[in-house]
């Protein structure tokens, strides 16, 4: 099963056309339809944790009853709209060609880093630098307004509008230039964020070798340091370090971010970390731990074990609470934190609260670093399959 790309501004026929593609496909018993239907049809999403696909089997997809009705809804949702309805009243939006049409178009310049057509979109419409999404989504909250700077981040967003043109740096500046808010707030993951917070959080910019640069020239264009919003993740610092950009963490912390013991911690700091460590309380130390084991700071992971933090409590939230420090550093590839860590009483046999995997597991399944070397490495620490 091959489903054509929907080409933008498409009308609603081109959709309709992929759902009768892919209910066909699944009667066909076609693979690639089975597995589509469980990503994206939401009766095999979690009931408890929306985002996790249940592990079923393909026959439980095969023999599902689907309709019409059900195909389309799973081809919303893999545009990320929350149903055929939501889909349905964007399409006819656009096919308008008013507001929405404009916005999505400069959303379209700016994935694809066409910057003479974004510079042409401004001009024409200088309002569109403020303007926000107006789409229905899948997501928590299901509207996350997002304004055309949030774009840039690749986080947030539509999943198909998540990459990084070579040019984001421009296209950003742009974007800045004609006044766009370095601090404006959009919903996404069920709290308000920054352009920064998403940035810093975001694979795209960091593959594209642009996050360091982009970061720059937000907080030249004023964006907090510290960040704003409700900081679900902390400020921008802590947010990068929990999602392992070291590259972005140094950057801040370069440009004068606030360094407490969690983020000395992550940075591998050693002589911050000793000095801090004694006003900590313990949810702090916690957070240092996960942070030294996911970034593989050894020296600073002893530092913490001899100040009496326990291993083998899972990690706070905002620091992947459903891992224990082991798990983060076995994921990371980081052999000598590894092996400190077991050294020092981390069990090898607790199971991670999402994928019910041990260390071990992660190690083989993960995708982590290294993983034959990391797996070899528990086993020869005393970790059973």
């Amino acid at each position: 099963m091959k489903l054509k790309q929907v080409a933008f501004a498409s009308p609603l026929s081109a959709y309709d056309e992929q759902a009768e593609g892919l209910l066909a496909a699944r009667r066909a018993s076609d693979p690639e339809a089975i597995d589509f239907f469980r990503r994206h049809h939401p009766r095999f999403r979690d009931e408890k944790i929306k985002w996790l696909v249940k592990a079923v089997p393909d026959s439980e997809v095969r023999e599902a009853d689907f309709s019409p009705d059900d195909a389309r809804l799973a081809i919303a949702r893999s545009h990320d709209f929350r149903d055929w309805p939501s889909l349905a009243t964007h399409v006819e939006a656009l096919c308008s060609e008013g507001s929405v049409f404009a916005f999505e178009s400069a959303v379209e310049s700016v994935v694809d880093g066409d910057l003479d057509r974004l510079r042409q979109a401004l001009r024409r419409d200088p309002a569109l630098i403020h303007a926000r999404s107006s789409r229905i989504c899948c997501f928590d909250p299901p509207v996350h307004r997002a304004s055309l700077l949030h774009y840039v981040a690749a986080n947030g967003v539509e999943h198909e509008r998540q990459r990084t043109p070579p040019n984001a740096v421009a296209i950003a500046r742009t974007l800045l230039e004609a006044g766009a808010d370095a601090d404006a707030l959009a919903d996404m993951y069920g709290a308000p964020c920054t352009t920064m917070s998403m940035l810093v959080s975001s694979s795209h910019p960091a593959a594209a070798g642009v996050q360091v640069p982009l970061i720059h020239l937000l907080l030249d264009f004023g964006a907090a340091i510290e960040g704003c919003g409700t900081k679900k993740w902390g400020t921008p610092l802590f947010t990068a370090l929990a999602f392992g950009m070291s590259d972005a963490a140094r950057a801040l912390a370069e440009r004068g971010a606030r360094i407490d013991l969690p983020h000395a911690a992550g940075l591998g700091l050693v002589d911050d970390t000793a000095r801090l460590l004694p006003s900590s309380d313990t949810e702090a130390r916690r957070r240092a731990l996960s942070l030294a084991a996911q970034h593989g700071h050894a020296e600073t992971v002893g530092l913490l074990l001899d100040a009496g933090t326990d291993p083998d409590r899972y990690n706070p939230e905002s620091n992947h609470p459903h891992t224990t420090p082991l798990h983060q550093a076995v994921l990371g590839g980081h052999e000598a934190v590894v092996r400190l860590l077991v050294r020092r009483g981390a069990r090898l046999d607790i199971r991670d609260t999402i994928w019910d995997g041990t260390p071990l597991g992660w190690a083989l399944y993960g995708g982590g670093k290294a993983k034959a070397e990391m797996a070899e490495c528990l086993r020869s620490l005393g970790a059973e399959e």
